[in-house]
Parts: C-alpha cells; structure tokens; sequence
C-alpha cells in the first residue's frame, strides 16, 4: 500500500488532488481511499489531506501517519511543521518551491528522497492562478510512478470542465517535466 499525505493550506486545492490521485488510481484498477482533516473551514487555514492507493481493498479508516509519500503545497507550512513527520524509509517528499533540493538545506542523510518544482510559476504561467494542486499531482506522477498522467486526464477533465481541465492538464504535464529530484 502506498500512503500519500497532502499539506496546503484553504482553497489550494490538496483535498482536491487527493480526490484526483485516488479517482485515477481506481480507474487503473486499484483500490484507493482519498480524504481530508481541517480545522476551522475558512481559505487560507493549514489543510491536510490523506490518500490511499494498494491493489487490494483497503480496510484502514484512520490518518495516514507513515506516509510514503508526502506533497506540501504551500512553502509558507514549512516553518509551521515538518512535512517528514513519520515518513517512512525510502519515502519521497515532494515540495513546491523555487528552491533546488540541496538548497533546501536538509540533511544528507535523511532516509527519503526530495524533489522540488515551482508549482506557483507554473500554475500562474498556466491556470492563471497560483492554485498548485495539478501542478503538484504532476510533480507526484514523475517522483512515484504511483499513476501514470493518462489515468489523470478523465478525472481532471471531468473535475474541470474542457477549458480550465486543459489549462491543468499543462500545469500537470510542465510541473512533470520540470520537476527536480534528489535521491
């Protein structure tokens, strides 16, 4: 089973990609379980979403807290927690910054690889807005392999309607290719 756990913050959309992962990852013939935990409902409140995906049933209902996988949406959350909370070995983080991961400034010797993508740049570049939840998927898809961008594309489009689910769909295919890793 692969756990994802999605920092961001109000109206940034990390509910939504969690949505989206796990929609795709069902319709690749997986089993998947997306869902959120928020305090106060108001934009711009710190959001966590968690997402599921295995190929057999899944019978956990409780918090992903050994996440494999962790996105942070929103650079701002990263002086407010520490997105490697209880990753496990060998997880990926994944983080929207303009930052290379070795300027990041984490240690060598942390058990997880690190990538970086400037998901605000590209969402506004792209969108229109600095809303980085596809961007974000897309930097996801390339650091995991966990889905594939032909099992995003109904789910988004549907998600989005033709004009704004292609305007994602760029998003999410720029933020894939520009994407840079550490191992």
């Amino acid at each position: 089973m692969q756990e994802i756990r999605l920092h961001g913050r109000g109206g940034q959309g990390a509910v939504t990609s969690a949505e989206l992962i796990a929609i795709a990852a069902i319709n690749k013939g997986n089993y998947a379980q997306a869902f959120p935990s928020f305090g106060p409902e108001r934009r711009g409140a710190p959001v966590v979403a968690f997402c599921r995906v295995d190929d057999k049933k899944i019978n956990i209902r409780a918090k992903v807290y050994n996440p494999d996988v962790v996105i942070v949406l929103d650079p701002g959350l990263l002086s407010l927690l520490d997105p490697s909370e209880g990753m496990r070995e060998g997880g990926v983080l994944i983080l929207n910054t303009k930052k290379s991961p070795e300027a990041l400034g984490i240690r060598a010797e942390v058990p997880f690889r690190i990538a970086t993508v400037d998901a605000n740049a590209i969402a506004i570049e792209e969108v229109g807005r600095p809303i980085v939840n596809t961007t974000m998927i897309g930097a996801m898809i390339r650091a995991t392999g966990l889905i594939g961008i032909e099992d995003v594309k109904k789910p988004l489009m549907e998600r989005f309607g033709s004009k704004l689910g292609a305007r994602n769909l760029k998003a999410l295919e720029r933020a894939y290719h520009e994407v840079v890793m550490k191992e």
